[in-house]
């Protein structure tokens, strides 16, 4: 069987089967993610992806995330829902693109 994010940048798109896979694979973070999309809260600035959440934003890089999940809970190759959310975005080309660095806007929150 093929991962589903294979299966995702080929049909660039969420089908139902893509999102049953990554809801069967990931549960609740495979969902948050797909809300995180959906709403655009998935950011590439020149420097980081971040993906906002309800409290916080969390920068991604390298498949990893800055969220306490990610460092306190989860196993180094589990993604959080930050993570798959980039994964997801990627793929469906629902990234919200932003031309300047967010070391500078991150300043001003």
């Amino acid at each position: 069987m093929t991962d589903w994010r294979d299966d995702l940048a080929a049909a660039g798109e969420l089908t139902p089967d893509v999102v049953r896979r990554i809801l069967d694979a990931h549960g609740d973070r495979g969902r948050r993610a797909i809300e995180a999309v959906s709403e655009s809260r998935v950011k590439q600035y020149r420097d980081f992806t971040v993906v906002v959440g309800h409290a916080d934003e969390y920068v991604i890089e390298d498949g990893g995330c800055t969220c306490e999940d990610s460092t306190y809970n989860l196993e180094p190759d589990e993604p959080c829902w930050h993570a798959l959310a980039v994964d997801i975005a990627e793929r469906v080309d629902k990234v919200d693109h932003h031309d300047m660095w967010y070391s500078d806007v991150r300043d001003f929150l």
